[in-house]
């Protein structure tokens, strides 16, 4: 039976091989993609497990067995907007632990240094970011120690002593190698928090998968009505419904099996670009796109079976009544219970505003839930309004054209809209994603802060250091060298206060002021400027560290005269310049070198984390846009040929009877464009809601209005359907001559 249903495959000529083909084709897409998703999530945590080293020292990580202790001092360190992982480390004997990567640890005056940092450090100058690692250069750290090929990390030798004086300096006696329970700003391996990353994945996942299964559910129904005749035939002469499965199942599952092992090749393929793709931030090693063998054996085997499952209800009509297929009868109309998924995925993402759920697994849950039932609600609900637009018009119409497609609409609004389906459904995501993004960047793209404030560099104890910790004084030679900085326009030295001279006069209880000679804040008056007639300002050191423009601020005047300050230890350096990155990272690169218990800070570092996230979600969202578009584009394309294919007989019929090919054309172009523009204004609003809604619980922004780049993808998309629709009406004119309806 299977080698007879095999021959029965390939027997209908070019149109069933091109059927199998299609089919197969929309599987290895869909294929392939899953299997990059799949690999994607692997890839994540094998980037997580490489940087956990990094989170030694951290208060809770657990360590490895132990040997002769290691000093370890770890920071974070930044270079134009990216972070630059530094360990300084000394060990205490032959048997202190080694981090991944390295085959030694470094002797003092040397450093090891990742390959993406070892490539920048010969590309910019010393003064911006060499001078900050004393010694040489001796050798890379090697994949096994690095998340990503972008990871920007050096391991520095040094003394005891040296490393023991800098802060957060430990003693360990191993490597972590988990994740510690809790972190205080000293975890600096903590990757991408697999849960949330998880659950963005799964959604793209979803966006993508979603019209890859329309493409394929749009492909099997190719010649759908020639099939449902052959096997209703087999029926009349004998052939068991068992029988009609097998041959049907064979079918599909043939093609299946094609296109899974084209969408192994497919995935294979696409690994070198997946890699460079940043989803979180940084770019994946090509070698930890893998797969796990439960995941290439669910895909081996659940989609040749979906689809023979696929088949067997396809076929559900012939099975249970041969003779159904050639006395067609209006189909029952849908209901609007189709719409209940879309409202209650809306109602879900509705009810947690306000009430989001505490732990991040739980959001995850009713976030992914609820995208998920609104596209299936769109999906479900789809044939309703279809419908029920249909019969609106044809209640105000009169031309003949409109008054046969919708009809026709309303009598069988599935087939009618399911040509449109994976368009609406992209549009959904394009809206969705589009408006989130939009509404990330407006509230999160001014975190650099005001204009002045981006030009400006500050220079403090790392955390919450004690006051014993600040600098004696800051030598005049820093300073001319600091003035010497091309771009440099001014400093500020912001001084101890150990007898907390004008607390009141500032408001803020608790609060240790700083101050300030009024002569080095006209210097910088982007902090401030004096009242008059004041030689010393009495600061808020808070506010100033926190890099806020305070142009307008005055500051009150304190009883002590510049000497006297300038005699005091100085708890932060601030610095200004024209605000080229030169300057700043100079002067970063200046302070680090001389003040190695101080943390050089810029008004990007504070959000560097936040811009690399968004730039993995703008790649997310880019992917998705750039994925789903075509794809709906070539399941329209296909569904609207299918239709015609198998209305060609009642089409040449109608041409016969005199019936002009022009009016045939009309009725076609409206059929198609009518659930289009319906369901996708239905598409747009409920992306826009959905977005509204996430962005307003998960993050408690408003919904901005989209850009022009939104615009100009919808109108593309739209435009792009109808002038699909409009290159197949040509067909129309070869399928339905006389022989159409004689061999029909």
């Amino acid at each position: 039976m299977i080698s007879f249903s095999l021959r029965l495959a390939v027997s209908g000529g070019r149109e069933a091989v091109a059927r199998l083909l299609m089919i197969a084709a929309a599987v290895a897409v869909g294929v392939g993609l899953l299997l990059s998703t799949f690999a994607t999530l692997n890839a994540l945590d094998r980037a997580n497990e490489r940087q956990l080293w990094m989170n030694t020292g951290a208060r809770g990580a657990t360590a490895t067995a132990p040997v002769d202790p290691l000093w370890w001092g770890a920071r974070m360190d930044y270079y134009r907007g990216k972070t630059v992982f530094r360990a300084d480390l000394a060990p205490t004997g032959p048997t202190s632990p080694l981090p991944p990567g390295l085959s030694r640890l470094p002797a003092p005056g040397e450093y090891y240094a990742s390959p993406a940092l070892a490539k920048l450090l010969g590309e910019v100058p010393a003064a911006e970011l060499g001078d900050r690692f004393p010694g040489r250069y001796v050798g890379t750290l090697a994949d096994a120690g690095l998340p990503s090929p972008d990871t920007l990390a050096v391991v520095v030798g040094r003394t005891t002593d040296e490393v023991r004086a800098l802060p957060r300096a430990v003693e360990v006696t191993g490597l972590a190698t988990a994740l510690p329970g809790t972190c205080d700003q000293d975890c600096y391996g903590v990757g991408v928090h697999g849960d949330r990353m998880v659950l963005v994945l799964t959604v793209v996942a979803a966006a993508l998968i979603f019209p890859v299964l329309v493409f394929i559910g749009t492909a099997t129904r190719l010649s759908a009505a020639t099939r449902e005749q052959r096997y209703a035939a087999m029926r009349l002469v004998g052939a068991t419904p068992g029988q009609v499965s097998v041959i049907s199942a064979v079918e599909s599952t043939l093609a299946a099996v094609a296109g899974t092992a084209v969408g192994f090749g497919l995935y294979t393929a696409l690994k070198p670009v997946v890699a460079e793709v940043p989803f979180t931030g940084d770019r994946f090693f090509a070698a930890d796109l893998g797969l796990h063998l439960p995941q290439v054996a669910g895909v081996v085997l659940g989609v040749p079976v979906a689809a023979a499952l696929a088949a067997r209800f396809a076929l559900r009509r012939v099975t249970v009544s041969p003779l159904g297929v050639a006395r067609r009868v209006t189909p029952k109309p849908p209901s609007a219970w189709r719409l209940a998924p879309l409202v209650a995925g809306l109602a879900e993402l509705g009810y947690v505003i306000g009430r989001r759920p505490g732990s991040v697994d739980a959001q995850a849950l009713v976030y992914l839930t609820g995208f998920v039932l609104v596209m299936l609600g769109l999906v479900a609900g789809g044939p309703w309004l279809t419908m029920a637009s249909a019969r609106a018009v044809a209640r105000r119409t009169s031309r003949p054209a409109s008054l046969i497609a919708m009809r026709r609409l309303a009598d069988d609004p599935r087939t009618g809209f399911r040509s449109v389906t994976g368009l609406v459904l992209a549009l959904f995501v394009t809206t969705g994603t589009l408006a989130i993004m939009g509404a990330i960047n407006e509230n999160r793209g001014m975190l650099n802060g005001a204009p002045e404030v981006r030009k400006a560099v500050v220079d403090t104890s790392f955390g919450s250091r004690p006051h014993e910790e600040v600098l004696p004084s800051v030598p005049d030679g820093v300073l001319a060298r600091a003035r010497a900085v091309p771009g440099f326009r001014g400093i500020a030295l912001v001084h101890d206060n150990p007898a907390r001279i004008g607390t009141s006069e500032l408001g803020k209880p608790g609060l240790v002021p700083a101050l300030v000679s009024c002569a080095e804040l006209a210097r910088t008056p982007v902090i401030g400027h004096c009242a008059a007639g004041a030689e010393v300002a009495v600061v808020d050191p808070i506010q100033l560290l926190s890099l806020v423009d305070a142009s307008d601020q005055e500051w009150p005047a304190a009883p002590v005269s510049a000497a006297e300050v300038a005699g005091l230890p100085v708890r932060m350096i601030y610095a200004t310049t024209d605000g080229s990155t030169t300057a700043k990272e100079q002067l970063r690169t200046l302070f680090t070198k001389e003040f190695p218990h101080y943390e050089a800070r810029l008004a990007e570092d504070w959000s560097t984390a936040a811009q690399k996230k968004l730039q993995g979600w703008r790649q997310l969202a880019d992917i998705v846009l750039l994925t789903t578009l075509p794809i709906a584009g070539c399941s329209l394309a296909v569904s609207v040929v299918a239709g015609l294919s198998d209305r060609r007989r009642p089409f040449a019929m109608l041409r016969l009877t005199g019936a002009p090919l022009r009016l045939l054309q009309r009725v076609v172009a409206l059929e198609s464009a009518l659930p289009l523009l319906v369901v996708s204004a239905l598409a747009i609003g409920t992306g826009f809601a959905a977005a509204a809604m996430f962005l307003k619980a998960q993050l408690g922004y408003d919904l901005a209005s989209p850009d022009l780049t939104y615009y100009g993808l919808v109108g593309f998309g739209l435009a792009a359907s109808l002038g699909i629709i409009a290159s197949t009406l040509p067909l129309l004119r070869r399928i339905t001559g006389p022989e159409g309806a004689r061999n029909g």
